[in-house]
């Protein structure tokens, strides 16, 4: 395996935070501009570059020279066996930089380091019945240092900064998460990245945990493949995002892709105190919001209703074969809620795909994408451009690697407007 350059002094990555405090914007726009092509792609020669580009050969020679004496970039063996010179592809040096993830959840947190092309080398996990503000900060306090300290000392230079990947306005879901009253109130006045920015190295950026999940999937999953796509993440509660001409678009508010707002037709449950409006006991039909029926709280619910802890799901997140049977009534509750909601998505974008992922396990995304592709095929369609439904990629890791990807598209992201707008 070839040495890194990372122990070559090449000089810390975040020192001058993006790499182009003392460069031109063009410099540095075509810098990030074949980072993000090699991303893409896998492995490129120069060759390569320069016909994806348009740039010239000697101006990407060049750029990658440099990038390579960076550390950023891995020349490969030279490809023989074609006219001409042996070409050399180059890849993404894992070494080459590092981000750390927060992902605030509502039953738990976890802390991640990532590597430069989304290899996740150390993750600690806390959970919790909610999450309050200093237990989050101190457990960061506590787990920080040593997530740090598995690195070498001179790759500990290149942490490029803090992701945190957190639902907005977390009082408001007190009455869901079976919270005491006024317990989750401190979240009111609690600015978490400022507070992390206290004991984390780097630059710290906050984004809404499925707008993260989305430039996850978008970045380093399967999403690269689609053009447009609306993209639904399920966990405690369903969250989106939606990714335009290749680009995440937050929108006006960073609230683009709340798809758990959308309103749906759903059938109450006798003595469900969350039916919709319209719906009675007794299984009448009624119009609710997506996310009271896609959600995994509503799974928690179900499993409580015949006597089974529902924190349960997050002891064990990867394995849920012991919940068999409340697992697939939810499922079929979901997919009804979810292809409603896609058919709504697909009359305001004609998307080229929908992607559904969550936490859970891939068995069980699986199965909620097929019921959910079922359910669709038997709406009323007409006047809709049709669509692939299909599963996400990245699965319960993609909050925790859209958190620490936040830090790496900051410094050498293509399109950092799309993601921060100040």
């Amino acid at each position: 395996m070839q040495r890194s350059p990372l122990h070559e002094d090449p000089g810390p990555v975040h020192a001058s935070h993006g790499r182009g405090t003392n460069q031109t914007g063009v410099r540095l726009y075509n810098e990030r501009l074949i980072l993000s092509l090699i991303r893409r792609h896998g492995r490129l020669t120069k060759v390569d570059i320069a016909r994806l580009t348009g740039l010239s050969l000697q101006t990407t020679t060049v750029v990658m020279n440099r990038l390579e004496a960076d550390g950023l970039l891995h020349a490969g063996e030279r490809q023989r066996g074609r006219i001409g010179q042996p070409a050399v592809p180059y890849s993404l040096n894992p070494d080459g930089a590092y981000g750390l993830g927060m992902v605030v959840g509502r039953r738990a947190c976890e802390l991640v380091l990532m590597d430069f092309v989304a290899g996740v080398r150390r993750r600690e996990r806390l959970t919790y019945p909610y999450p309050l503000p200093d237990q989050l900060i101190g457990f960061a306090g506590r787990t920080l240092p040593g997530l740090i300290a598995t690195l070498p000392t001179p790759a500990q230079a290149r942490i490029c900064g803090t992701g945190i990947a957190m639902p907005f306005e977390l009082w408001n879901w007190e009455e869901v998460l079976e919270a005491p009253k006024d317990a989750l109130a401190g979240w009111r006045d609690f600015d978490m990245g400022a507070e992390i920015s206290r004991i984390a190295p780097g630059p710290v950026r906050v984004l809404n945990d499925a707008t993260a999940a989305c430039a996850a999937e978008l970045t380093f999953g399967g999403g690269s493949a689609y053009r447009d796509f609306a993209y639904f993440y399920i966990a405690t509660f369903i969250g989106g995002g939606i990714v335009l001409n290749g680009s995440l678009f937050p929108g006006r508010s960073g609230n683009a892709g709340a798809f758990g707002s959308m309103p749906v037709v759903a059938r109450s449950h006798t003595g469900d105190a969350e039916g919709g409006a319209g719906g009675g006991a007794g299984g009448g039909a009624g119009v609710q919001q997506l996310i009271r029926s896609a959600s995994l709280y509503r799974l928690e619910r179900q499993l409580g209703a015949i006597g089974i802890e529902g924190s349960q799901l997050w002891e064990q997140p990867d394995d849920w074969t012991r919940f068999a049977a409340p697992v697939e009534a939810w499922i079929e509750e979901a997919a009804e809620g979810l292809a409603q909601a896609i058919a709504s998505c697909l009359a305001v974008v004609d998307f080229e795909a929908i992607v559904i992922d969550g936490a859970f396990p891939a068995a069980v995304r699986d199965r909620l994408v097929k019921r959910t592709a079922a359910a669709f095929a038997r709406l009323d369609r007409q006047g809709l451009t049709e669509t692939r439904i299909v599963g996400g990629t990245m699965g319960r890791a993609a909050r925790a690697i859209g958190g620490a990807a936040l830090p790496l598209l900051d410094t050498f992201g293509r399109d950092l407007d799309v993601l921060f707008k100040d």
